[in-house]
């Protein structure tokens, strides 16, 4: 029932907003009763909440798996691994992802997406850390920040702006580059900052 409740929440979201979204429409979608949601969910918030905390957590899998690969691969490999997982991290339910965006930040304080972002971020740190000798920047912790939060602030326009490069590898082989250019040293790259 919880997983009807949250598939029809996702619908309800990505087709009418979150302003369009009620308990009662939920309930119609699910083919349930809205006595059968409030069961489980009190309000609408509840299921928007509960339906985000999966959604960064399928987002946080990916990054997760990427950051354990990649101990002993090349820089150049590793960055474009990472730029890839950021991509199609974003990739996942990108109508849903949309409406997070766009939408639901001015409802919620949503503490989820606050704790994953940090959860990348230290990751993305302790990385750059251990790769210290490889890297131009001196201080790993803001070559995180920056890294991440440049490639957070491109995936998340091109879900909103630009969906196709998503998936046509553009915005992957550009971000790399990008990323690239920053934390590898002049001689690596050729190119002067």
């Amino acid at each position: 029932m919880v997983e009807t409740l949250l598939e029809a929440t996702a619908r309800v979201l990505v087709r009418e907003g979150y302003e369009g979204t009620t308990t009662n429409r939920i309930a119609e979608v699910a083919g349930v009763s809205v006595g059968s949601l409030y069961q489980y969910f009190p309000n609408k918030d509840s299921l928007v909440t509960e339906l985000m905390e999966r959604h960064v957590g399928e987002m946080m899998a990916v990054f997760d798996e990427k950051f354990e690969e990649l101990e002993d691969v090349d820089m150049p490999k590793a960055v474009r691994a990472l730029v890839e997982a950021a991509v199609r991290a974003h990739a996942v339910a990108p109508e849903l992802h949309r409406v997070f965006v766009e939408q639901v930040p001015r409802y919620g304080n949503f503490d989820v997406v606050r704790e994953a972002e940090s959860r990348i971020e230290k990751g993305l740190r302790g990385f750059l850390e251990r790769r210290g000798a490889e890297t131009a920047p001196e201080d790993a912790g803001l070559a995180a920040f920056l890294v991440f939060r440049t490639v957070e602030a491109s995936t998340h326009a091109a879900v909103l702006e630009r969906s196709e490069h998503l998936t046509d590898g553009r915005l992957v082989e550009e971000l790399t580059a990008l990323v690239l250019r920053y934390l590898l040293p002049r001689t690596t790259t050729g190119h002067s900052r």
